[in-house]
């Protein structure tokens, strides 16, 4: 008669021990499932990152090809007794996508110099590669399309100032960007759709248009 109540407790334990192992099964299923979802999701986030990272690559190849032709050939037009040329160098760290702009200046002996312009060569080249880069970035960001430049062309010389007015004109027509240029240089004035020039009077001072 006292083994009864033994009985129902081990039959009770037992009960508890089978609910805990069923609820541990569960749990394990559970786990399990969730683990491959992770794993599902981890191996669909990198297929999106190779995606990405291929159209990222493909638009900065695309951006960067723009920029050195552009470059280039407003190099050749200004300087045009000079085989000067911009190529691109790409570096990614952590991430993150860099572009390094290097002139190459090959001279007539066959000597090539490559170089950051503000290190390697004068200002005029500077200048130029500057306005393209001002105008690239009015087009690529989609900016209203005018450039404003005060006297910002004082680095040429003056065999080259008249290519430099004549390429900023085929660069506002075939991108159809205004250009506002201050300057008194004649050659670039020439070279304008629409000039004016300040004319003092005994009130102060007004445009008077020019062509």
């Amino acid at each position: 008669m006292h083994a009864l109540p033994a009985i129902d407790q081990l039959r009770s334990q037992s009960d508890r021990l089978r609910g805990a192992r069923d609820s541990a099964v569960l749990r394990v299923v559970d786990t399990r499932k969730s683990i491959q979802e992770l794993e599902d999701e981890g191996e669909l986030l990198d297929l999106v990152q190779g995606v990405l990272r291929t159209f990222i690559d493909k638009e900065v190849t695309a951006g960067v090809e723009a920029v050195e032709k552009l470059m280039t050939e407003g190099l050749q037009a200004v300087f045009h007794d000079q085989k000067l040329s911009v190529e691109s160098e790409v570096n990614i760290s952590r991430g993150k996508v860099s572009v390094d702009l290097i002139t190459v200046h090959e001279r007539p002996d066959g000597t090539v110099i490559r170089g950051v312009t503000n290190d390697a060569f004068g200002g005029a080249v500077a200048t130029v590669q500057s306005v393209l880069l001002r105008i690239i970035v009015v087009k690529r960001r989609g900016l209203r399309a005018l450039l404003l430049l005060d006297e910002s062309l004082p680095a040429f010389d003056t065999s080259y100032v008249h290519n430099m007015g004549e390429f900023l004109a085929l660069v506002c027509e075939r991108l159809e960007i205004d250009i506002l240029l201050v300057t008194h240089n004649p050659a670039l004035v020439d070279a304008s759709t629409r000039a004016y020039r300040i004319v003092r009077t005994k009130s102060g001072a007004r445009f008077e248009r020019m062509r």
